[in-house]
């Protein structure tokens, strides 16, 4: 595993390093530095237009920049040079050749049972286990996302799921807040519980470290910043729910790309952030720098996952915060190589193998004509349904990960809106058409999906 993620990271950086050598631009203009003794260069693989450090943002343009910060989305910068430096299809071919090579032996052992594209032998939990995992989402619990609809009475469940909720917050307790949001977290307290959750502050200094990286956005000029734009306009932009929030994701983006603390993550993450050095001084740990300063290299989609924390808060250093607890906690494990349970290639085995041993003959059928389900499902998965499913939907949905401290609730509810389109999907006869029928996701009610699949329809 990390050797295939050392290997990708590489893949990301060579791509990143060919868009600098195309365009014939730097990676980071650093404010009052125009001397080459402050030039860098890669360390992994080594190249010295990778990092170069030239003559920063000329006081004009920061001020510019500054004047504009609260409307960035009426920038029109030209992008039409610059590419998403992968995008998550990308990243699927590289799962799917991973391979363990104990098993490479001829032999056709346990695993090999398994048709679908991933093929590392990773546990992942069966239905029995599931339904034990998510307790809480059975069909005698109450759910925010099935009994508020205006066909059940409030009084039945709702105004007291509401009572507790706003006990829950009164008492400051962040783990019975992360108990109470497994049935849902009703809108108006939605906000306040996911910070509990996430030990988010609103503390002077919270305020102060997040102007500090604005200034820093505003003096630094690096690459990333047209990376993210460009997925933004790519992404959020077009999205009928997501493009008024524009500039919110640009000040939160840009400052997630400064932000060295997110580095921790690190610790506890199969990656590694690219790492460069002053050049002359290649493999000098002292002369070591990371470039990204937070070590994230964005992908095409990366927006996404800030997109639906908009509705929830407008106050951008507390959105900030929140984005980048998320971050650290869940969305990190959607776009590297690990075999952590929440991880992404596990969250694909889950899926595969939920299809194949409860929907065999959809699984089948899909396979034979070449629309094996991963295909189709990854790009719901990698970005943790954002933009795929109406946000209200989205919303209860993340609820969960948050309540469960997990992302396989991901792969389960992938799993649930094939067996939910299976008669249709059972007449495809191609992956084009495949991909027509699960197209639309935004009608979909989350909640009833997954009770459905996991303790209804499935023994």
């Amino acid at each position: 595993m990390r050797k295939a993620q050392g290997s990708w990271e590489k893949r990301i950086l060579k791509s990143l390093n060919s868009m600098c050598t195309e365009l014939s631009i730097p990676l980071a203009r650093k404010e009052d530095d125009a001397t080459d003794s402050q030039s860098h260069s890669l360390g992994q693989p080594p190249c010295d237009a990778f990092l170069r450090l030239l003559d920063g943002r000329p006081v004009g343009e920061q001020k510019e920049l500054l004047n504009k910060w609260n409307e960035m989305g009426t920038d029109e910068p030209d992008l039409s040079l610059f590419r998403p430096v992968y995008a998550p299809k990308d990243f699927l071919e590289v799962l799917i050749n991973l391979r363990n090579p104990n098993y490479e032996n001829g032999d056709s052992l346990s695993f090999r049972t398994h048709l679908g594209l991933i093929q590392v032998p990773l546990k992942v939990k069966d239905i029995p286990e599931l339904k034990e995992f998510f307790v809480e989402l059975g069909l005698t619990t109450g759910q925010l996302g099935i009994d508020d609809s205006t066909q059940v009475p409030p009084e039945l469940f709702e105004n007291e799921h509401v009572r507790i909720g706003q006990k829950v917050l009164t008492e400051q307790d962040s783990a019975a807040a992360q108990q109470y949001v497994r049935q849902g977290s009703p809108t108006a307290l939605r906000a306040e519980l996911w910070a509990l959750i996430l030990n988010i502050s609103s503390h002077p200094e919270d305020i102060l470290y997040y102007e500090q990286l604005k200034t820093n956005v505003i003096q630094h000029d690096l690459l990333v910043d047209s990376l993210i734009y460009k997925d933004v306009k790519l992404t959020a932009s077009n999205d009928d729910y997501y493009f008024v929030f524009e500039d919110y994701l640009y000040q939160v983006l840009l400052c997630f790309s400064r932000d060295t603390s997110v580095l921790s993550h690190f610790a506890y993450n199969s990656a590694s952030p690219p790492k460069s050095y002053i050049r002359g001084k290649l493999g000098l740990e002292e002369y070591a720098v990371f470039y990204p300063p937070n070590g994230v290299i964005p992908f095409h989609g990366f927006s996404m996952y800030v997109a639906p924390l908009c509705f929830l808060y407008h106050e951008p250093s507390k959105l900030y915060q929140i984005f980048r607890e998320m971050y650290v906690r869940f969305f990190f494990r959607l776009h590297s190589i690990s075999s952590h349970p929440s991880g992404i290639v596990s969250l694909c085995l889950l899926f595969e193998t939920l299809l194949q041993t409860y929907l065999p003959q959809l699984f089948y059928h899909l396979r034979e004509i070449g629309a094996q389900p991963l295909r189709i499902s990854f790009k719901w998965m990698v970005r943790a349904f954002s933009g795929y499913l109406a946000t209200d939907q989205l919303l209860l949905l993340w609820d969960r990960i948050l309540g469960y401290n997990s992302l396989e609730i991901l792969a389960v509810l992938a799993a649930a809106v094939f067996a939910f389109r299976a008669v249709n999907l059972m007449e495809v006869t191609s992956l084009a058409a495949a991909e027509a029928v699960l197209a639309d996701l935004s009608t979909l009610k989350v909640m009833p999906l997954l009770q459905i699949f996991l303790f209804a329809t499935v023994t």
